[in-house]
């Protein structure tokens, strides 16, 4: 392919830089070959020009799309270089927040120093059983393909952790291990996956410090292999260490700590266990102040070492061998302190007395002058002597160091030995997998011998890792049968040949070390001489010559010389070692014990110094040990290597590399340089470019086919994909080589798959551009046609408008002419007439004018006067007011004078008490004086009254007659007068009636103002009162409203209360259920570990008989029998068992058994009191039944002839029952419910009965003799015919008649018969049925018999009648307290009400609660108490009733046997009629044999197959066949046979259930019938709340005698156990099903796209067929209800089913949506939603909608959802957030950082959109939990379903064997 094809316009390339290391930039203009440079523009806008190189001419990296950035696997990049994978893992570091990214067969971890929630059990179960590709990139998917391929490949396995101090390798290898605990488990009790993890801390604490890069930095390697067994389960564990930095011990640098033990015993120096230590704080000691950062941020050193302890302590390491090994390093720190000075220049002393000298040989248990002389001297041997030499202070004190170093080794190895002790086990090993957590490659500034070692071991490492990665790809190819080539790799044989050959590096280094005279100078020399022109991988530098530079396949290394022997031979005092040898402490000679000579191959120490002046012989024997020499460093170092690098051979390699983001620990900051250092050292790049050699990109044919469809014609798609994608790709891509073919794979060079996105890109491009311009021009066309027609339907109505305005404007031009006509002359008119008005006005005001100016000048003249008066007046009136005033002061003034004197006076007499009682005692006579005076006053006031009454009416009456007397004399008058004196009367009296008319009118006037006046004045009040009631109708009004609304807001705010509360009651309980039932599965789960260790121990023990377990701990749990007898024989029983029970159910039994004890003790003290009472009772009971035996006895003797025929047969029947119980004394037959017990009371009812029945039928039988002709002919007329008439007449003769009376006493007779006594209604009819002959009746004396009967009749009545009206009176009196009662608790339920509505809600809420919680606890006391008296009545009845039992065997021991015989009751012969008795009711009942139980549980429960049974007979068959033979074990009162019935039920359903634990259909089958069996128990209970639905006949069926209430619980619990083994069942087979139907099964044909997807399948299981969709979940789900529904599951229960399926589905689906992040995309969005309605739609056909399994997908749904929905704008962040109610904040960020788009017309969420989220639900109060838990099960419920089924019609097939049951 061209260049200029690839580098076009806005092509996209990567740039080198300085400070970001590659930056992306884009081409401005196309490139042409030729052209030395490139025009680009950065991503900031700013254009540069970028020249090529022109000896190379190399063009820079294209970018990868957009669409393959962050992927899972970088070999899925389709552009494999170092810009790619750096920008890759930053886009998925920074963006995404993933650590862990895939790189072939390498995991790339990167330390993101901050804690994350990835790695909890929900996780790990997530990951176990899925494959490698199918999941996002974890350290737990390495994990698990390690552990799959150990177990399908049968080959050891190998997970190789590199990487550079602080990059997280220890993590990453401790959360490999957790996983292979978790997921693996162990095979015995020991634990080992929790010593295996155990080890951690420990090897931590000794091998782990503070560095300058990381807080927890390893400081040896280690490789752990962890063993199995044959099922694949850790049953052990074994670690090798590798170079222990054993100078950290006495040095470290700054800002670092020594080894992280040291620090926690100095924290831990207070505990009074440490006392003895004498240690301090780290400050004060030389080996662990020198770095000057003793604290770790957030870490406490206290708690770590009480980690390390715990540590210990579980791997076997007791609290003494902890406490040496702490000696031991406290040793260590005090030989640090101890301080040698100079004697002289070649010699050097302690000073005496050194207190951690003396503390170091106290806690090593030396002795002070040996160490002391020892520290400072030193031997040498010669051939015939041997010296002691002084040393000066440098080398003494190296030597002390040394030593503390050699002592701490010792340490750490016999730690890793222990460890390793603990760990082992005797169990044959399998197979294992190691974890090597190993140095990753390392320079500094100054590289000593310990970087050179470990770079040593990398470059080992990194061949063996470059040689499986190309064994790997050769793999590959010849698998799939393509041809390949050698592929070119680096290899680093030449550098490790450089190191490890002969004359090698370490091979000089080793030589060195044996001269005599050896130097590091020397050593450097060597290298020089050797290597410097033989190798090009060694180098020296120019500016020193004690250093070399070695060409690593990472980097350049320079490596300082000095120190290299010294390390390499590792020396140590011998004597001082010989001292530590003889030492009294016992854990310290152990760790010597083994010890070699470690001197120097020439016996002595470099340096300077003199002999001494003594002299010691040498040691014979100790000759040949010299010769003898330990091997140095390096040589141990290059064995425990090779060994390491021949395990890893022999096993499966897998690798994981930790990258450091940056070098100051930042959370999630990434640094490119270092970044790009690490993948250069570890050998990621490496992988990329093997790959990038070869075929990089692999895609199926059908994913091939699926992906590049767009780029196929139609004519190119035949139905072979294979040939079709062979003709496409040689259409598309012309060059043979970029691509080759294989037999499931499609193999693509480098680049190939970009350039084919790009084509594909610009098809769909130009194909969306066609879809815009055709939808564009059918939206322009349909806005035209919109536009044409409503311009036409606008031009229409316009038209229309301007016709009917235009006619308008006619008529209104009409009538505006008509009416201007009648306008102009109106107002001509109105003109004139204003003008004809106005003259007249004029004239009218001129005329006025001038009168108006006369009158006020006369008015002026009569004013003056007028004013002049009054004024004169005013003036005289205020001369007289002044004169007054001062008069009426001189007045005041006197009397003020006299009234004081006065007062003054009264107050002096005021003070005496005589005055002030003359004073009242006046002032008393006064009073009534005054009140005689007023009452005188008021009669005479009545009578003036009177008087002026009378004399009114007199005066009145004169008056009128005086009038007329003067109307009549003025008549007469004025016929006398003349016309002059009647003009002047009249002129008088005219002036008179002016002045009456003008008074009158002022006074109407006035009263006419006044009512005017009060008329405004009311019509204002009334204004205002209107206005003040509509005011006070408004607040009215309001009030009532905000009252109303208050009042709703009050109720609605309640109900939610209540709602809310009920929820909260309704979560409590759920969650209380389902601890519950967790708790009822651990105990299950024991028990059947109990049962598995016990079948273990028989197994080992072959001549032990296993105890028989039909008693279960349920049965010993839950007993019944209280007497000590059985208690004791139960416990002998039970005894083993009990001791396999948990604690918590021993505790629970020994409080049964002492309450069981405390009520036997409070029954024998009862029954005692009761007897005493009873004797007493049963003295007065002899007196009064003698008296009442008397009055009896003449009624007796007439019927004795009759009864004397009963005597044999009451004899005989009360025989029988002294038989009974003389012979069953001994056994506690008699007991209450015993057979014996059940024989004395039917025997005696049958016997009272009798002695009732048979005084009426003696005078009914023979009245009915003697009249039977007569009741032949009057048949027709019996008006109450009864069952007895009717049989009596159809007898035909005596002989019949005394056959029917023989048999009726027979019948009668029966302890079965229970018919009531004859009631007297029934004798009175009987009597009345016939005209009897009372002459022949009164000739034998019946008459008079049937008269004291009819008395005897009437007292009975009598008797009756008062019990009714007694019993009436008592229950009124009962009904009239309980009606009181109901009042008074109606009342204070009001008065409670009230209270609560003037409380605030919550108050209100709580009050109410309360109330209720203390209702029912008097209510709950109330029935106790009722419980208690009734348990009381009913004992005291059982031993009334064993007394009358007693007495009447004592009765009937005194009787004789009579003589008379039945036949002589009548005088005539009498033939026997046999009268047939009418068969007995079947009631329901099953009878087995005790023997026969064992048959009856092994035919019904262990072999019955669940299959015939669903499908042939009734649903629940054997719960009701079990619960009929329960029914009569408890008829015939057999508790031992009910005991055992139901212990071996549940025993055996427990064990049909272990058995066949896995099949759906049984566990099916017998959580039904287990459900059905505690609906019947608790259906025939008795209880009233359980027989509200049943029959009359099913409420005969109740169980009598035993309370089965704690079976029920039993049998509860055993269904939970059932349901939940139910629930695991399902979820084995739908787990495979769900992942594949749900989300990679492509429901929707062509929505889904299908990206690259690198090498990461290759163990996928995945194919085209036999894969599962969702038509197979639905199968299955259909499958699971027909077969519930066959076995008449209850409906309820079907429901929870459901629901915990579908939340099953929702949990798993949703778990691996947010684990995989090629899922997370829109059309896979699409995919789920409409998976879910086919979900939603099969609950709808199965009508279970309302059973909350559709809740359970909300979070599935609203995860689709948020695929789909818009993610850029606040809004679109507003609307998620209120949407994703159901998913966490972790679960909604979590898949917006996951979702990939699947084409690059879709867009990534940005970072401050995924923040912007984040932000608004900070305030959410949730779990922090990512995944679901799929092993969560809902709390199951058996709600009451009562059969109507009824059990005397149910049939027993044949087919179940259970011929031996009887039906009763």
């Amino acid at each position: 392919m061209a260049a200029s094809e690839l580098y076009t316009k806005r092509a996209r390339v990567w740039i080198p830089d300085a400070e970001e290391v590659w930056k992306s930039a884009e081409l401005a203009k196309d490139f042409k070959n030729g052209d030395p440079s490139l025009q680009l523009m950065l991503e900031d806008g700013t254009s540069i020009e970028h020249k090529l190189d022109p000896k190379t001419k190399n063009l820079p990296y294209l970018r990868n799309p957009d669409i393959l950035v962050g992927e899972n696997d970088l070999t899925a990049l389709s552009y494999l270089h170092e810009p790619a994978v750096l920008h890759n893992l930053k886009v998925r570091f920074i963006d995404s927040k993933l650590i862990y990214t895939y790189c072939g067969i390498v995991l790339v971890a990167i330390n993101p120093y901050e804690t994350l929630g990835i790695y909890g059990t929900d996780i790990i179960n997530a990951y176990s059983g899925q494959n490698m590709g199918d999941m996002d990139p974890h350290i737990f998917a390495v994990a698990e393909e390690a552990y799959k391929q150990m177990a399908r490949d049968e080959r050891n396995q190998s997970i190789i952790v590199s990487g550079e101090s602080g990059a997280g390798k220890t993590v990453s290898a401790k959360y490999a291990m957790r996983y292979f605990a978790t997921v693996s488990g162990s095979t015995s009790e020991a634990n080992v996956e929790q010593k295996v993890l155990a080890s951690n801390p420990i090897m931590e604490a000794i091998g782990n410090a503070k560095t300058t890069r990381n807080d927890n930095s390893s400081r040896f390697g280690k490789y752990i292999e962890i063993g199995f067994d044959t099922r694949y389960r850790i049953i052990g564990a074994n670690m090798r260490t590798y170079l222990l930095e054993k100078s950290r011990v006495v040095f470290q640098a700054d800002e670092e700590r020594n080894y992280h033990i040291f620090y926690q015993l100095c924290a831990s120096s207070h505990l009074p266990e440490f006392k003895t230590l004498k240690l301090s704080s780290a400050n004060d000691f030389l080996y662990t102040r020198q770095g000057r950062s003793p604290v770790i941020h957030g870490v406490d050193d206290t708690k770590e070492l009480s980690a390390t302890r715990n540590a210990f302590t579980l791997l076997g390491i007791n609290e003494s061998y902890q406490m040496g090994l702490f000696q031991v390093l406290a040793a260590i720190l005090h030989l640090g302190n101890v301080e040698i000075k100079d004697k002289d220049s070649d010699s050097s002393l302690i000073p005496p007395n050194n207190r951690h000298l003396m503390a170091f040989c106290e806690l090593v248990g030396v002795t002070y002058q040996d160490m002391a002389q020892w520290l400072c001297h030193r031997k040498l041997k010669t051939a015939t002597e041997t010296y002691i030499k002084t040393l000066p202070r440098l080398q003494a004190t190296n030597a002390r160091d040394a030593l503390a170093k050699h002592i701490y080794a010792k340490l750490f190895n016999w730690i890793v030995e222990h460890v390793n002790k603990a760990l082992i086990t005797n169990i044959k090993q399998h197979s294992f997998i190691g974890v090597l957590d190993i140095y990753g490659f390392e320079t500094f500034e100054i590289n000593s011998f310990e970087q050179f070692c470990i770079n040593y071991a990398n470059e080992k490492l990194q061949q063996q890792f470059n040689m499986h990665v190309f064994k790997l790809e050769q793999e590959e190819y010849m698998k799939e049968q393509i041809p390949w080539t050698l592929i070119d790799f680096y290899d680093n044989q030449p550098c490790i040949n450089l190191i490890e050959a002969k004359m090698g590096i370490l091979d000089l280094l080793d030589e060195e070390c044996k001269m005599p005279k050896g130097s590091d100078d020397s050593w450097a020399q060597k290298l020089y001489n050797t290597h410097l022109k033989t190798c090009s991988l060694f180098e020296k530098p120019r500016m020193s010559n004690r250093a070399f530079i070695i060409q690593h396949f990472a980097d350049k290394v320079e490596y300082q010389c000095e120190g290299f022997l010294e390390k390499n031979k590792d020396t140590v005092n011998e004597d001082q070692i010989n001292v530590l040898k003889a030492s009294k402490f016992d854990l310290l000679v152990e760790l010597f014990q083994d010890e070699e000579k470690a001197t120097s191959p020439t016996g002595q120490v470099p340096g300077t110094g003199g002999r001494t002046r003594l002299s010691i012989k040498p040691d014979k024997g100790r000759g040949k040990t010299s010769k003898e020499h330990k091997k140095t460093v390096g040589c141990q170092f290059r064995n425990s290597l090779q060994m390491l690098m021949d395990t890893l051979n022999a096993t499966t390699p897998h690798y994981v590399r930790c990258i450091k983001p940056n070098d100051f620990k930042l959370a999630f900051s990434f640094d490119p340089k270092r970044a790009v250092q690490q993948l250069r050292a570890c050998g990621v790049l490496e992988t990329i470019r093997i790959s990038a050699a070869g075929f990089p990109s692999r895609w199926t044919y059908q994913e091939f086919f699926s992906r590049y469809r767009v780029l196929m014609k139609q004519k190119d798609v035949l139905s072979d994909k294979k040939l079709t994608c062979r003709n496409v790709l040689e259409k598309l891509v012309q060059d043979q080589d970029k691509y080759q073919f294989g037999k499931t794979k499609i193999f693509f060079r480098a680049g190939q798959v970009a350039y084919l996105e790009k084509l594909r890109a610009d098809k769909l491009r130009v194909a969306c551009i066609r879809i815009q311009k055709t939808i564009r021009c059918w939206l322009a066309r349909k806005k035209y046609l919109r536009t044409r027609s409503a311009a036409i339907t606008i031009q229409r109505f316009t038209r229309g408008y301007q016709a009917r305005c235009l006619a308008k404007f006619m008529r209104r031009t009409q009538a505006a002419t008509i009416i201007q006509k009648y306008q102009r002359m109106y107002m001509e008119r109105k003109r004139y007439r204003q003008k004809q008005a106005a003259a007249l006005v004029m004239q009218t005001i001129l005329r006025a004018y001038m009168a108006r100016q006369k009158y006020q000048g006369l008015l002026r003249e009569h004013n003056a006067v007028i004013i002049q008066k009054r004024v004169r007046g005013w003036l005289a009136r205020c001369w007289y007011k002044r004169c007054l005033v001062s008069l009426v002061y001189l007045q005041c003034c006197f009397r003020r004078m006299k009234a004081r004197r006065e007062l003054k006076k009264l107050k002096i007499e005021a003070r005496s008490v005589e005055h002030f009682k003359k004073l009242n005692k006046g002032m008393e006579n006064k009073i009534m004086q005054l009140q005689r005076r007023i009452d005188e006053q008021s009669k005479d006031n009545r009578s003036i009254n009177e008087k002026l009454v009378s004399l009114e009416t007199s005066s009145t009456a004169e008056r009128e007659r005086m009038r007329g007397e003067l109307s009549r004399l003025r008549g007469v008058e004025e016929d006398a007068k003349n016309k002059g004196n009647q003009v002047t009367s009249l002129l008088e009296q005219l002036e008179k009636l002016k002045k009456e008319l003008s008074s009158t009118q002022k006074e109407k006037k006035t009263i006419e103002d006044w009512a005017q006046t009060y008329r405004d004045e009311m019509e204002k009040m009334v204004s205002e009162l209107k206005d003040q009631n509509c005011s006070l109708k408004k607040e009215k009004d309001d009030l009532n409203r905000l009252i109303q609304e208050q009042s709703q807001q009050m109720t609605e705010k309640m109900a939610r209360a209540i709602v809310e509360k009920t929820q909260q009651l309704e979560t409590d309980l759920n969650e209380e259920r389902s601890r519950y039932q967790n708790l009822l599965t651990e105990h299950l789960r024991l028990e059947e570990k109990y049962d598995d260790l016990k079948e273990a121990m028989n197994v080992s023990k072959p001549g032990h008989r296993r105890t028989d377990s039909t008693h279960s701990s349920n049965e010993s749990e839950y007993t019944y029998n209280s007497e000590y007898a059985e208690l004791e024989e139960g416990s002998r029983a039970a005894e083993d068992v009990t001791r396999g029970m948990d604690t918590s159910l021993t505790l629970k039994l020994q409080k049964r058994l002492t309450e069981l004890e405390q009520e036997k003790q409070s029954l024998r003290n009862e029954l005692e009191n009761r007897e005493d009472q009873f004797q007493r009772a049963r003295a007065r009971d002899d007196v009064e039944f003698k008296k009442a035996r008397g009055a009896e006895l003449e009624y007796e003797s007439l019927k004795r002839q009759e009864l004397e025929s009963e005597n044999k047969k009451l004899k005989h029947d009360l025989a029988e029952i002294r038989r009974s119980l003389l012979g069953n004394a001994a056994t506690g037959a008699g007991a209450p419910g015993s057979p014996a017990y059940k024989v004395v009371l039917e025997q005696l009812n049958a016997s009272c009965e009798e002695l009732e029945v048979r005084k009426e039928e003696v005078l009914i039988l023979r009245s009915q003799l003697v009249s039977q002709k007569e009741a032949m002919h009057h048949k027709e007329t019996m008006t109450e015919p009864s069952a007895y008439v009717e049989d009596v007449s159809k007898l035909k003769d005596a002989g019949e008649l005394k056959q029917a009376y023989i048999g009726l006493k027979d019948t009668n007779r029966s302890p079965r018969f229970m018919r009531k006594p004859l009631e007297v209604s029934d004798l009175l009819s009987r009597l009345r049925s016939a005209a009897p002959d009372f002459h022949k009746l009164n000739e034998d004396g019946e008459l008079w018999l049937v008269n004291q009967g009819l008395k005897e009749t009437i007292r009975l009545l009598e008797h009756q009648l008062q019990a009714q009206r007694r019993g009436y009176d008592s229950e009124v009196e009962s009904l009239r307290g309980e009606l009181q009662n109901v009042k008074e608790e109606n009342n204070r339920q009001q008065q409670l009400l009230a209270q609560n509505l003037q409380l605030p809600p919550e108050a209100r809420i709580e009050a109410s609660l309360q109330h209720e919680i203390t209702r029912l606890t008097n209510e709950n006391l109330d029935l106790m108490e009722q419980l208690e008296k009734q348990d009381r009545t009913i004992r005291k009845l059982k031993k009334q009733l064993k007394v009358y039992s007693k007495r009447i065997g004592e009765m009937g021991a005194g009787q004789t046997e009579g003589q008379t015989s039945p036949g002589q009751v009548v005088d005539e012969p009498i033939h026997p009629v046999n009268i047939p008795r009418r068969e007995k009711d079947f009631q329901g009942m099953l009878e087995y044999k005790k023997e026969d139980e064992l048959k009856l549980v092994k035919n019904l429960i262990l072999e019955l197959k669940p299959r015939g049974v669903a499908v042939n007979l009734i649903p629940g068959l054997p719960a009701y066949i079990l619960f009929m033979c329960l029914r009569h074990a408890d008829y015939v009162n057999d508790d031992q046979k009910v005991r055992t019935l139901l212990t071996s039920t549940i025993n055996s359903i427990k064990k049909i259930l272990k058995k066949r634990g896995d099949d759906f259909e049984t566990v099916s089958f017998w959580l039904s019938n287990t459900c059905r069996f505690l609906h019947c128990l608790k259906q025939y209970s008795g209880d009233e709340a359980f027989m509200r639905h049943n029959t009359q006949r099913q409420n005969e069926h109740t169980l009598s005698n035993f309370d089965l209430a704690e079976y029920r619980q039993v049998i509860s619990d055993l269904a939970i156990q059932i349901y939940q083994q139910l629930i695991k069942c399902m979820e084995n087979i739908l787990q495979p099903m769900i992942v594949s139907g749900m989300l990679e099964h492509e429901t929707i044909q062509g929505v889904s796209g299908v990206k690259p997807t690198g090498l990461r399948k290759r163990t996928s299981s995945i194919a085209d067929e036999g894969t599962y969709t969702l038509d197979s979940i639905l199968r299955q789900l259909s499958a699971f209800h027909s077969t519930m529904c066959q076995h008449g599951t209850d409906p309820e229960l079907i429901k929870q089913v459901v629901k915990q399926q579908f939340y099953i589905i929702g949990a798993v689906t949703l778990n691996n949506l947010l684990l995989r992040k090629d899922m997370c995309s829109w059309s896979k969005g699409m995919q789920i939603r409409y998976n879910v309605s086919q979900l939603e739609e099969w609950l709808r056909d199965k009508g279970l909608m309302i059973c909350g399994a559709k809740e359970t997908l909300e979070p599935l749904i609203q995860a689709a959802q948020l695929l789909q929905v818009k993610k850029k704008t606040d809004e679109d962040a507003e609307a998620i957030c209120s949407m994703c109610l159901a998913l966490t904040t972790a679960q909604i960020v979590k898949v917006l950082n996951l979702y990939t788009p699947v084409n690059e017309f879709e867009e990534r969420v940005s970072v401050a959109f995924i923040r912007t989220i984040q932000t608004r639900l900070r305030d959410r109060c949730e779990s922090p939990q990512l995944l679901m838990d799929t092993k969560m099960i809902y709390p199951v419920t058996f709600p009451f379903n009562p059969s109507s089924l009824a059990l005397e019609t149910i049939q027993i097939p044949s087919s179940l064997n259970l011929s031996f049951l009887t039906r009763v």
